[in-house]
């Protein structure tokens, strides 16, 4: 569904990402997990076209989106709740959600009803302004605006960031729902091993720029792969 071919991504220059190749199956949850400061935030970055690749190929779903405008590649079905649940604070959660339902082209009423089943601890709060709600609900919002825009693979840049303990297991529960009951394939960068153990299909590990292992979930509980993790 999606395919990273050698791709280089640099911040002026100061390059990031060096030839970075990775592959998400269809309807798959992928976690992107790395210690900070490897690329995972660049990665998802590089795939919605908020930061130019100087080289090498992105094909998502048989298109190739490596030149294309963000609100194109938003079009073709990719979704993105970026890292800091960031929402308007001054409007309130229904205004949140009504100013993505307006403006996305595959967005309909039933869009907005489908986000609030996925994400029901919203609805007590529809009238309430974004900027007060708690850490966790912020990022239930964020995800919840991406998905009225209908998106065939949502990517999460650490939902979990910030957020208490005691709520992360809601954050998970609302990952996990999201992904089996819309079907959509998810896209996740994750630092916590416990909760991709609990939801990944696969995992991908980004070190220094680039990908040093990968495997099913099943290969999470092998010592190197922890050690890669260790800060």
């Amino acid at each position: 569904m999606l395919e990273i071919e050698s791709i280089d991504v640099a911040y002026g220059r100061a390059q990031v990402l060096f030839g970075l190749s990775m592959t998400v199956p269809p309807g798959s949850l992928t976690c992107v997990m790395g210690r900070n400061g490897v690329g995972k935030t660049t990665l998802l970055k590089a795939i919605m076209g908020v930061l130019p690749v100087r080289k090498g190929r992105i094909t998502f779903d048989g298109h190739d989106v490596t030149r294309l405008k963000t609100y194109d590649r938003v079009r073709l079905g990719l979704g993105y709740a970026p890292q800091g649940h960031e929402t308007f604070p001054q409007l309130t959660v229904w205004e949140n959600l009504r100013v993505v339902l307006e403006a996305s082209p595959k967005a309909t009423k039933s869009s907005l009803d489908e986000a609030l089943d996925v994400f029901p601890a919203l609805r007590p709060f529809l009238r309430s302004k974004a900027g007060f709600l708690s850490g966790g609900q912020q990022q239930q919002l964020s995800m919840a605006r991406t998905l009225i825009t209908r998106p065939s693979m949502l990517l999460l840049d650490e939902p979990t960031e910030g957020i208490q303990p005691s709520v992360i297991l809601e954050i998970e529960d609302s990952i996990e729902r999201l992904h089996k009951e819309t079907g959509v394939a998810v896209l996740l960068v994750e630092q916590y091993l416990d909760l991709a153990l609990r939801l990944a299909d696969n995992f991908v590990i980004i070190d220094a720029g680039e990908v040093v292992r990968a495997g099913d979930r099943t290969d999470l509980q092998d010592p190197a792969v922890r050690q890669l993790l260790t800060v």
